[in-house]
């Protein structure tokens, strides 16, 4: 026993050096071991679903935390993560991710931003959906408020694609997938965003359904503006097709005899019933007024401005629905503009010299029926002959050499007759006026040309 003890006092002394060199060995060897697992596992995880993953190695164990989107997923990857060689101990923390009854996903647009709410199935989802959004709303901000929840229908990133798409076409709205049921609600940006967004609807994938459609389109609009600064009329908004474009135009450089016309209107869909049969006589009485602005908006015409005369305001204030298809509504708002300053006889007749330069009072062919054309003309003749209250005026009528010089006699004389009618329902003096017929006496042009007989066929004010 005496030897043994002797013995072992030469060897222990030796066992503490080895004790100190493991401790070192261990300390230093560890953290290399543990990062080496780690990053074994992450790398085991490459090809898995998961979310929030988090890998924390103590020695050979490994507290394994992620969200899943299936349970076989979860299992799956706890798995890769155990078979990791090294691996002496997994603690797992894995959950499954919230499921979502109903599956409700959603974009809302305002004016400024598109916000994506609701859920999405797949981390992959959400960045599909967020990456389309940004690429294809020119700019807008989105705003992710979308949570990861299982539950998802079958084609879902189909669908919520498509209905991003649609989510351009409004102006403001929120279009909203429920498990497999599709829902719209808003204003289209533009005429005819409505209808495009429906027939996109029936690319849906298959097993969707639109519960409800309630986009609605914006206004149908059209405007006039007269401008008598810069002596012009401009027609903007829209029109129903290239026919009615060419005809409004048409119509509007007829009665707007002194402006020139500004053009800026576009076709588009959604006009309301009766559209051109209410904007015609609108300009009409657009054009009596020294300066106003027409809105057409759906079926409500607006009118406001500056009749140049009372009795012009009273006129185009009753008359103006009695032409509107049935259903229309109006409102006129209809001033008068300050009386001019009278003028001497020399230069009424320089402003009626002026004023038929320009334009010309239209009759029906071969009868003394005045043109509603010529309204805003004739209005502008009765100014002028406000402001020179003291002078008698001929009113001279004059035809082309077609037909029988009887016959144009007569009608000349009774076509200068019927614009002193005119004149005198306007509140102005019968004794202040003449009407003389010259028939085709006095041409102004020849009567071999067609422009010739239009410069003929004509009514003169003449100051005596």
């Amino acid at each position: 026993m005496r030897e043994l003890f002797r013995w072992s006092s030469k060897w222990w002394p030796g066992v503490i050096p080895l004790v100190v060199f493991w401790a070192i060995a261990c300390w230093t060897s560890t953290p290399p071991l543990e990062a080496d697992l780690a990053a074994r596992s992450t790398a085991a995880l490459r090809d898995t679903v998961l979310d929030k993953r988090r890998i924390a190695v103590a020695g050979r164990d490994i507290t394994f935390a992620a969200d899943a989107f299936s349970e076989e997923g979860r299992r799956s990857a706890v798995a890769s993560v155990e078979s990791v060689p090294g691996v002496r101990l997994v603690n797992d923390e894995t959950r499954l991710v919230p499921e979502a009854k109903p599956f409700v996903w959603s974009a809302e647009r305002d004016v400024v931003r598109v916000t994506l709410g609701g859920s999405s199935p797949l981390p992959a989802s959400k960045g599909k959906l967020l990456e389309a959004a940004r690429a294809g709303l020119g700019g807008v901000e989105v705003v992710d408020q979308m949570n990861l929840s299982r539950g998802a229908p079958p084609r879902f990133d189909s669908a919520a694609l498509l209905l991003l798409d649609q989510i351009g076409k409004l102006k403001d709205g929120k279009i909203t997938i429920s498990d497999t049921k599709v829902s719209l609600s808003g204003m289209a940006r533009d005429l005819g965003g409505r209808e495009a967004i429906a027939a996109a609807l029936r690319n849906l994938p298959e097993g969707f359904s639109v519960a409800a459609n309630e986009i609605k389109a914006p206004p149908y609009i059209f405007q006039a503006y007269k401008d008598p600064v810069a002596s012009s009329v401009t027609l903007s908004g829209y029109v129903p097709d290239n026919n009615v474009h060419a005809a409004l135009a048409a119509t509007a450089a007829r009665k707007f005899f002194s402006e020139k016309v500004v053009d800026n209107l576009k076709a588009s869909v959604g006009a309301p019933s009766g559209f051109s049969q209410a904007v015609v006589p609108a300009l009409g009485a657009l054009s009596r007024l020294s300066t106003g602005t027409l809105v057409v908006s759906d079926r409500e015409v607006k009118l406001s401005g500056d009749a140049f005369y009372d009795a012009a305001a009273v006129q185009i204030r009753a008359g103006l629905g009695k032409d509107f298809p049935q259903g229309w509504q109006f409102k006129a708002d209809i001033s008068v503009k300050p009386a001019a300053a009278p003028v001497d006889a020399t230069v009424c007749q320089q402003l009626f010299a002026d004023l038929l330069a320009k334009g010309k009072i239209r009759f029906e062919s071969g009868r003394d029926t005045i043109n509603p054309d010529s309204a805003g003309l004739l209005d502008r003749l009765i100014e002028t002959a406000l402001r020179c209250p003291t002078v008698n005026i001929e009113i001279a009528g004059h035809t082309d050499a077609d037909g029988e010089d009887g016959f144009n006699q007569a009608l000349s004389e009774k076509r200068a007759q019927a614009v002193i009618d005119y004149l005198v329902k306007a509140g102005l003096p019968a004794n202040r006026f003449t009407a003389m017929g010259y028939g085709s006496s006095q041409p102004l042009a020849g009567n071999d040309t067609d422009e010739g007989k239009a410069q003929n066929r004509r009514i003169d004010f003449v100051v005596r």
